[in-house]
C-alpha cells in the first residue's frame, strides 16, 4: 500500500439538474483535469492538481469552497484490500469521515481518497 497526503476542494452545490455539469465545463473550459471526484447530494468533493487555480476560477463563479487535506491511498486490486485499511484504522481510534474511490494509473491498483478524524495519527497508523 502506497498513500500521500493531498488537498481536495470541497465545493457546496445546489442540488438541480446541470449544476455539476456547469461546474466541471468551468473547469474545463480553464485547463483544470479532474483526478478524482466524490459527489454527495449538493457538495463536490475534488482532487486536482492545480488546487490554487481551481479554486480562483470557482471562487470567480461564486461557489463556496473549502481546502481539506485528506489521505489518497492506492491499494492493490484484491477483495478486503480496504477493509484492512479501514480496520487498521478504526483500531487506533480513528474515525472515516468518508471515502470515495478513484481510478488508479498504476496497474493492478485501485485508489481510495479518505478523510478522517485524525490525519497525523492516520498517516501513523499507515506507514506501521
Amino acid at each position: 500500500m502506497d498513500f500521500e497526503r493531498i488537498t481536495e476542494i470541497f465545493v457546496i452545490l445546489e442540488n438541480k439538474p446541470s449544476v455539476l455539469g456547469e461546474m466541471l465545463s468551468q473547469l474545463a473550459e480553464n485547463e483544470i483535469n479532474v483526478e478524482a471526484i466524490g459527489v454527495f447530494q449538493d457538495t463536490a468533493k475534488i482532487y486536482v492538481k492545480n488546487v490554487t487555480k481551481a479554486v480562483k476560477i470557482l471562487s470567480k463563479l461564486n461557489y463556496t469552497t473549502e481546502l481539506r487535506d485528506v489521505l489518497l491511498i492506492h491499494l492493490e486490486n484484491k477483495p478486503g484490500a480496504l477493509a484492512e485499511v479501514a480496520t487498521k484504522l478504526g483500531d487506533e481510534g480513528i474515525n472515516v469521515e468518508y471515502c470515495y474511490g478513484t481510478l488508479s494509473k498504476i496497474a493492478d491498483k485501485i485508489s481510495v481518497i479518505m478523510d478522517v478524524s485524525n490525519i497525523e495519527a492516520a498517516i501513523k497508523v499507515l506507514q506501521e
